[in-house]
């Protein structure tokens, strides 16, 4: 353990913190899939340590991010609530899980998969008509998809405990994709209940001793005002141009994530 924090870089642990804690106030999620590769890469942190370290990071950004979002009135509490719980014990079962499979091959079936809602939301985002109203999530059409959810839930908590990953990308790519939220509403409720997932999940890899907490603490200190401008910025972009970006950053981050996975 002294050996880990003697090689480690902690002035670029905290240029991490700051650079991921905006992208998940812009984008509506936790920032545990820019931060895992990053701190190993940069920082010489253990993987181990680089993989679930950033959690506590994530509940902090998360946070600081939905007082911005609270203010827009873009939540949906229903949609919120389901998430939350039947996502929560899915993250505890797969952090549990997370001990007994190697986690490369779901890592880039992960990646692939994030790649290709990147592309499609890009496709129907050109194509979609500059003044097309956009109509927010309302209950009876939340109700109508409750089994889908619930389903979507599940899985997402599952991922998000076995990568020790918020869910936040999981969860504003379904809303968009399926419950056809706008892009704000999509991110502002995907942010909660990362901070929500991130919760159990950290605790889980705690107790497994995942955790260094020392990079946590930096990661959390720096995440709590980057959070929020990245947050601002999101709600005062145009939608159109914020869809793009969305969709334009769930590719770049997909090809980023299966690169890392395959060369490290």
């Amino acid at each position: 353990m002294i050996t880990l924090l003697q090689q480690t870089d902690y002035l670029v642990v905290l240029v991490i913190g700051v650079i991921v804690g905006y992208l998940s106030g812009l984008l509506g999620k936790g920032g545990s899939a820019v931060s895992t590769p990053a701190l190993q890469i940069f920082a010489g942190v253990n993987p181990f340590y680089a993989l679930a370290s950033p959690l506590p990071a994530a509940i902090t950004s998360t946070i600081s991010a939905t007082t911005v979002y609270s203010k827009q009135k873009l939540f949906n509490r229903q949609v919120i609530i389901t998430g939350a719980l039947f996502g929560v014990p899915a993250t505890l079962a797969g952090a549990w899980f997370s001990k007994f499979l190697p986690g490369e091959t779901l890592m880039i079936l992960t990646a692939l998969f994030i790649v290709s809602i990147g592309g499609s939301l890009l496709y129907s985002f050109l194509r979609k008509k500059e003044r097309e109203e956009e109509i927010s999530c309302t209950a009876a059409s939340v109700q109508g998809n409750h089994t889908m959810i619930v389903m979507a839930s599940l899985s997402i908590g599952l991922l998000s405990g076995l990568l020790a990953n918020a869910g936040g990308v999981l969860f504003s790519s379904f809303f968009i994709k399926k419950l056809h939220m706008p892009i704000k509403q999509a991110l502002a409720c995907s942010i909660v209940l990362s901070a929500l997932l991130s919760i159990p999940g950290a605790l889980a890899h705690w107790w497994l001793g995942h955790i260094d907490w020392s990079i946590a603490l930096l990661l959390s200190l720096t995440a709590i005002p980057s959070s929020y401008l990245g947050a601002k910025t999101a709600v005062k972009m145009k939608s159109p141009l914020l869809e793009k970006l969305f969709a334009c950053t769930l590719i770049i981050f997909g090809v980023y994530d299966i690169i890392y996975t395959l060369w490290k």
